[in-house]
């Protein structure tokens, strides 16, 4: 009687360990299972979005405001072509909010950060953020230093 209760309790600890890891991976992954909040989409075009995924989050001073619906190549411009989908009603970010590609950490995920602008004006479903900065890679930073460190 006593190993059977010993199992009971061991495989207790077992599921209750899977439930924890699908709940973090449900967390990590970003999937949203509420299909009651709208949202609308607005594009924004990068000279870099290395390591930028679909999924990825939106966020504005720290809070979630969305995520990455897709990413596309304009070859006529070179440019990457970023659909991000924002949580909520159209009218909450102004026409001049910019967008920046930033990253979690130092090794960590790439994400958008926007900051908001000061025209009365907002952005509508459909609409683009025309100011935008590409993301940093890191090695082509260290390029630069040691090409500068050889000219000297």
């Amino acid at each position: 009687m006593r190993m059977r209760t010993v199992e009971i309790i061991v495989g207790a600890f077992v599921l209750a360990g899977i439930i924890a890891i699908l709940f973090l991976i449900v967390q990590v992954s970003g999937v949203n299972f509420s299909d009651a909040e709208t949202s609308y989409t607005v594009t924004a075009r990068f000279d870099d979005v290395a390591g930028l995924r679909p999924r990825a989050k939106v966020s504005m001073a720290g809070v979630n405001l969305g995520r990455v619906r897709s990413i596309a190549v304009d070859t006529a411009y070179g440019e990457a072509i970023v659909e991000i989908e924002i949580d909520g009603e159209p009218g909450n970010l102004s026409r001049d909010t910019s967008a920046k590609i930033l990253t979690e950490g130092i090794l960590g995920a790439r994400y958008i950060g926007l900051a908001p602008g000061s025209e009365e004006e907002t952005l509508q479903d459909g609409g683009e953020i025309t100011e935008t900065q590409g993301a940093i890679v890191l090695e082509n930073l260290i390029g630069q230093f040691l090409t500068s460190l050889g000219k000297d």
